[in-house]
């Protein structure tokens, strides 16, 4: 059979309802949008059209494909068809067909065949630097879909919370520059529809979970955006929100179950009190308000107890990694999510990609709260998050009060770094840990240093050389600064200079970036300063790429009291060797104090300069500077 307005895809066609302009008009969603051969997940297909429940339904076409069972839901107007799918059943094109027993129409569904090695896929690890991209704000490859006529929010550049049009294109035209920094995966905020009628540039109000905003490009683009970026050395981890929707989702008009999300007589937020999901003295009703709370108005919760729900989002996360050959995902607000379901989802999802990693956003500075959300840590009450990955909040807080200060204070200073990661033995798992100076949702690391060069780059060396898996934020590389901190996210997601057309200043040149003289804050900087600041973090990511003992080597450090800290990164042949002196004054290497670990160490060789050198007690750092020696052992 051959149906014509099929969209081609590796993974599988997706057909083009506009194509059969009969079902086009009966029928509103069929999601997920196709499927394949060959899958752990069971499929269970989402049908939305007027009055839908009220017809039976069955599919034609090929072999090895039936429905089994068909589900009906508070609404009148969805159908939930579960479908077994043979292992050796037909690919190719299907029909769903319709009828209440007198009058029959159908709808065209594909069932593709996977990529070969498609469950084996790899995941981001230690061995990568992530890079974080906000789309809106890198670069605009296409200024024709700043605003569409489908879509709320028109673009308006000079807005701090409005759409500035960047978008997919953008992202692709700059692969080399995020290569040559030394990146190897891309984490890109959301690109879904976000359908809001303002701040809908960030993308975390999804208004449709199966299509790209068309602001930032389409399905197609998005999945060539990834192939390119697989042929860059790149992976693409995708940033998705299982929590909550936008209120202008499609399906908030007509729920297909009354609890679909949480409904409440009045407007009720989260109390965002995550020690509820461990704490054992905690109420029914604040774990309530927890999970169950909206995060704010224009973001209702998900009820993922509802199993439909559950098994709606488990099979999206799936579709979209099958679709457009994901190698990641990174999941917002996860503790906000009602915990046994998210378990559950996150077992789906490493049941079909056994290698495929997940890191969640589980915002604490608890040291034991934040282990509790890992992946097979031992927990009083027994609970299994099976989340492989989270983001060292912990860390990133430690860093933000550490480095801009010149107190050395008890517990000040640099000893809070040491202080943080001698708790490591709580961790389940050190290479499952996101470590990163800021994000999207934070200050830029460059205000909270002060606009300070020589702290930053203390602060990428400790990026570089740490346990866990790095990520920056767009610009970090060059201590970008937000344009005007009051006015809080709107100010700190910045836009990338060069990315628009008409830019002076344009920072993805080598060019540009040596003759700026100011940052993203229109303020005066040292000329080169830009550029020695990107090169600097270059060297070192560049440089990490291929060091075994940072991916995978132990840790020892040493305490001190004066605003220094010095460690060792090593495994049986190597190691790396990191000073930090983060005092006004200039320091001597303590090297002798380290001889449990230094004796021995040979042929030293600055990761900066590259140089050959060897550190004795006369070794002297200066001020606010930072020594990384790579030796062999």
């Amino acid at each position: 059979m051959s149906i014509a307005g099929i969209i081609s895809c590796s993974g599988g066609p997706v057909f083009d309802p506009s194509s059969t302009p009969d079902a086009g008009t009966r029928i509103e969603r069929v999601e997920p949008l196709s499927w394949w051969v060959g899958m752990n997940t069971p499929l269970q297909i989402l049908v939305k059209g007027e009055g839908i429940s009220g017809y039976d339904v069955k599919i034609e076409g090929g072999s090895g494909v039936k429905i089994k069972q068909i589900h009906k839901a508070d609404s009148p107007n969805y159908l939930f068809l579960d479908v077994l799918i043979a292992p050796d059943a037909v690919t190719g094109d299907y029909w769903l067909v319709f009828s209440n027993g007198s009058d029959t129409f159908k709808y065209p569904y594909t069932i593709g065949q996977r990529q070969a090695g498609s469950a084996e896929r790899k995941s981001f690890t230690t061995a990568d630097m992530i890079y974080l991209i906000m789309p809106d704000r890198f670069a605009n490859g296409d200024p024709s879909n700043d605003s569409t006529p489908d879509t709320a929010e028109k673009a308006a550049r000079e807005e701090f919370f409005g759409r500035h049009g960047g978008d997919i294109q953008g992202i692709i035209d700059h692969l080399d520059y995020i290569a040559d920094l030394g990146a190897t995966a891309i984490w890109n905020t959301p690109l879904l529809l976000d359908n809001e009628p303002e701040g809908s540039y960030h993308g975390y109000a999804c208004a449709d979970y199966y299509h790209i905003d068309p602001r930032f490009g389409s399905n197609e683009q998005y999945r060539e955006f990834v192939g390119k970026a697989h042929s860059k050395g790149l992976k693409v981890i995708m940033d998705i929100v299982t929590n909550h929707c936008g209120t202008a989702h499609w399906w908030m008009n007509d729920l297909p179950f009354k609890d679909w999300i949480h409904v409440f007589p009045e407007y009720t937020g989260t109390n965002v009190c995550f020690s509820t999901n461990m704490d054992p003295n905690a109420s029914a009703y604040d774990l309530n308000l927890q999970e169950s709370g909206w995060f704010v108005p224009s973001m209702p919760d998900m009820n993922l107890d509802n199993p439909f729900v559950l098994n709606y989002f488990r099979q999206w996360a799936i579709w979209w990694i099958e679709y457009s050959g994901l190698d990641g995902f990174r999941v917002d607000t996860y503790p906000y999510n009602e915990k046994g379901p998210m378990s559950r989802w996150c077992e789906a999802v490493m049941a079909e990609y056994p290698d495929f990693n997940i890191v969640g956003e589980c915002w604490t500075s608890s040291i034991p709260q934040l282990a509790y959300w890992q992946g097979g840590n031992e927990n009083k009450d027994g609970f299994d998050s099976h989340l492989p990955s989270i983001m060292d909040f912990p860390l990133q807080e430690a860093i933000w009060k550490a480095l801009p200060t010149d107190s050395q204070a008890w517990g000040e200073g640099m000893t809070r770094i040491y202080d943080c990661l001698s708790h490591d033995f709580v961790y389940h798992d050190l290479s499952k840990m996101m470590i990163f100076p800021g994000n999207h949702d934070t200050d830029r690391i460059g205000d909270v240093l002060r606009h300070n060069p020589d702290r930053h780059r203390i602060v990428m060396a400790m990026m570089a050389t740490m346990r866990g898996i790095p990520q920056i934020f767009y610009g970090d590389e060059m201590m970008f600064v937000s344009k005007d901190k009051s006015q809080g996210h709107g100010g700190l997601r910045v836009d990338f200079p060069g990315g628009w057309d008409g830019d002076e200043l344009d920072f993805f040149s080598a060019e540009g970036r040596a003759r700026a003289s100011v940052n993203t804050d229109g303020k005066p900087v040292p000329q080169g300063q830009i550029a020695e600041l990107h090169d600097f973090t270059r060297k070192l990511f560049q440089w990490r790429k291929e060091k075994e003992v940072i991916h995978s080597g132990k840790t020892m450090h040493f305490l001190s009291r004066d605003n220094t800290y010095a460690y060792f990164r090593y495994n049986d042949t190597d190691a790396v060797f990191v000073y930090i002196n983060n005092s006004r004054g200039k320091k001597h290497v303590p090297w002798s104090h380290y001889a449990e670990i230094a004796d021995g160490l040979h042929d030293g060789r600055n990761v900066i300069t590259g140089e050959a050198v060897t550190v004795t007690d006369s070794t002297v750092v200066g001020p606010r500077q930072v020594l990384v020696v790579e030796y062999k052992r």
